[in-house]
């Protein structure tokens, strides 16, 4: 790889990324043994059509079942239903294919095996509103809480406490038949009960907790809701629940198996490398501003770690919406706010994207930039800091033709960050 060009570097780690939580590539030698009876297989997430058809692909013995999947992220299947539905804001059609997978689960008798394929916004997609709310009640409670700034894992404790089928009422439907999950994390720390929000696993969260992380928000809700959280009786299983014994749960790809595929071919390339971390959280340009720190503090010092190297993270930032009409999703707002820290610093260039290919928008997994942006953007009459103030990532590094397109990658393991910093003597290669 030429570091002589950084741009197409950035890429192809960012690719090599995305490749190493492919199903393909993680599901193989990974699935359970066939059962006597009956194999049903469930699940949703963005990587759940290629999940199915790489299981259907291995599978030697009968199949049926059903996964949920975004519009635009299915894939040809033949003895699993693929059923396309909206995320992140749930609508009819991941509610009735929810509704099918619970019942899919609880008809399943003792010796059948239910094959649980879980990843990222599985959570939204498979939408089955607890006895007395609606789904515009979930609607409404989700959509403030994407717009609140809150985390993945506060958000997935809420709908769990919303739900029919999330934190471990799957699993539970489900017993006594044996219930396997195969999970692709997309949160911080690859916690399985946050993954999807659980629904087969044991979910520690309790209402109290919901309750709260609503109030911390400002978010009032329907009515509805507020009698649902407050209904002590109607918890989620919770670790070490009966119901849950035959329940057994396998991460197979997570953000940290990507940061180090990617760190192993930029070392390869020649290059030092630091993976700061993939659980890194909190408002994407804060954690702009850390990594501006650390980048200064390697131009300046070499460390810590010696250029020409790359600075590679992971987890899920967030972003706290201030105006309506821009576009862009938190990775192009760490990119701008990034660059715009920088200051066209020379040597410096750097990536961040979405491994799932939609950063909050069909339009872009992310964005690159390097010590020219921002002079290009001048050019153009674009200003960085007026962009970030008016929400619009997405339309500058667009305008600047620095957007990464991708389509759906058909998995998701978080945010991926890159930066090269493209100085410095000869790399240590030990």
């Amino acid at each position: 790889m030429d570091l002589g060009q950084p741009r197409q570097l950035l890429l192809d780690l960012f690719q090599t990324a995305v490749d190493a939580a492919d199903p393909a590539h993680c599901l193989t030698g990974r699935l359970p043994d066939p059962p006597s009876g009956r194999t049903i297989v469930v699940g949703a997430g963005k990587a759940a059509a290629a999940m199915a058809a790489e299981v259907e692909r291995q599978w030697s013995g009968p199949l049926e079942g059903l996964v949920i999947t975004p519009y635009g992220h299915g894939m040809a299947t033949e003895r699993i239903e693929v059923v396309e539905a909206a995320h992140p804001v749930p609508d009819q059609a991941g509610q009735d294919a929810a509704g099918r997978i619970l019942a899919l689960a609880a008809g399943a008798g003792e010796n059948d095996l239910v094959l649980c394929l879980i990843s990222g916004g599985g959570s939204s997609l498979m939408a089955l509103p607890a006895p007395g709310l609606s789904l515009d009640d979930k609607r409404e409670v989700n959509t403030q809480l994407l717009k609140s700034g809150a985390t993945i894992h506060e958000i997935n404790c809420v709908r769990k406490h919303l739900s029919a089928i999330k934190g471990g009422r799957l699993a539970a439907a489900a017993y006594p038949a044996r219930t396997v999950s195969l999970a692709i994390s997309d949160v911080t720390g690859d916690d399985p009960s946050s993954i999807a929000s659980g629904p087969t696993v044991g979910d520690p969260t309790r209402f109290d907790d919901a309750r709260a992380i609503l109030a911390k928000y400002g978010i009032e809700p329907p009515a509805s809701v507020v009698r649902q959280l407050a209904d002590a009786a109607d918890e989620t299983p919770k670790p070490g629940d009966p119901r849950l014994a035959e329940s057994h749960y396998t991460v197979i790809a997570t953000p940290q198996d990507s940061l180090q595929a990617a760190a192993e071919k930029a070392r390869a390339a020649g290059l030092n490398t630091l993976i700061l971390g993939d659980t890194i959280e909190g408002e994407s340009r804060d954690v702009a501003l850390v990594h501006a720190a650390i980048v200064r503090q390697i131009v300046q010092h070499g460390e810590p770690v010696a250029p020409p190297c790359v600075i590679l993270s992971g987890g899920e930032t967030t972003v706290t919406m201030r105006h309506d009409g821009g576009s862009g999703g938190r990775n192009r707002v760490f990119a701008l706010a990034l660059a715009a820290a920088l200051q066209g610093l020379a040597g410096v260039h750097g990536l961040a994207a979405d491994t799932d290919g939609i950063d909050g928008s069909p339009n872009g997994a992310g964005a690159v930039f390097g010590p020219d942006t921002l002079a290009r953007a001048a050019e153009a009459g674009l200003d960085a800091r007026q962009a970030l103030d008016h929400d619009d990532s997405g339309g500058f590094f667009a305008a600047l033709d620095d957007a990464i397109v991708t389509g759906p990658t058909r998995t998701n393991v978080n945010d991926f960050r890159a930066i090269v910093v493209a100085i410095g003597d000869t790399p240590n290669t030990t």
